[in-house]
């Protein structure tokens, strides 16, 4: 019985010890993880493609597996980023319907993300070699975020699309994101058809 009563004063006590000894406790505003990025290096695509360009240091080159690829469709992947850069090429050999359809897939494929995409932005990047490149910029919680597509309008079709195989939110990868978006463009401007 005299440790029944005992009980409840020690418990008191341990309150009392408890809420006097107790550290102040402020909260952690929200973090968001640390991304090292390194800097700007390139190097030219080993040869066997009807197409050349430059493309980082950080990335390897890794034929497209997918059951439709075509002979030189590749994926730019940045093991260390999550990030891959998907390219498929066609040669339109000066077929009109053939471009025309590559034209349309492209601006389909990008169409299919209106449905998460705040916004898509579409502009014209103008090369060195005196080619254009339509380039998209797409916002929001979209799957991909930046996609292109550049052609001679006569033998070569050649089209890109930046994911990320992540669950990242894309607020999140902002800074990986603008640094890959620097890598197409870099690799845009580099192009050059054989």
């Amino acid at each position: 019985m005299k440790c029944l009563s005992i009980l409840p004063v020690l418990t008191g006590l341990g309150l009392l010890a408890g809420c006097s000894s107790a550290p102040d406790f402020t909260p952690k505003p929200k973090g968001y993880n640390r991304i090292d990025l390194p800097a700007h290096r390139y190097r030219m695509l080993p040869a066997g493609h009807p197409y050349e360009f430059e493309y980082s240091t950080q990335a390897v080159i890794k034929r497209d597996s997918s059951y439709m690829a075509q002979p030189h469709w590749l994926n730019v992947y940045y093991p260390k980023l999550h990030a891959n850069v998907q390219i498929t090429y066609m040669d339109v050999q000066r077929d009109r319907r053939l471009y025309n359809k590559m034209m349309e897939d492209a601006r389909k494929l990008t169409g299919k993300h209106e449905i998460k995409a705040t916004a898509i932005d579409e502009r014209i990047l103008k090369m060195p070699s005196g080619m254009r490149a339509s380039v998209f910029e797409l916002q929001g919680e979209v799957p991909s975020q930046f996609q292109f597509y550049t052609t001679d309008s006569t033998k070569h079709f050649f089209r890109g699309a930046l994911y990320f195989r992540t669950a990242t939110a894309n607020d999140s990868l902002a800074p990986v994101i603008e640094y890959v978006k620097t890598d197409i463009v870099r690799m845009l401007n580099t192009l050059r058809y054989k």
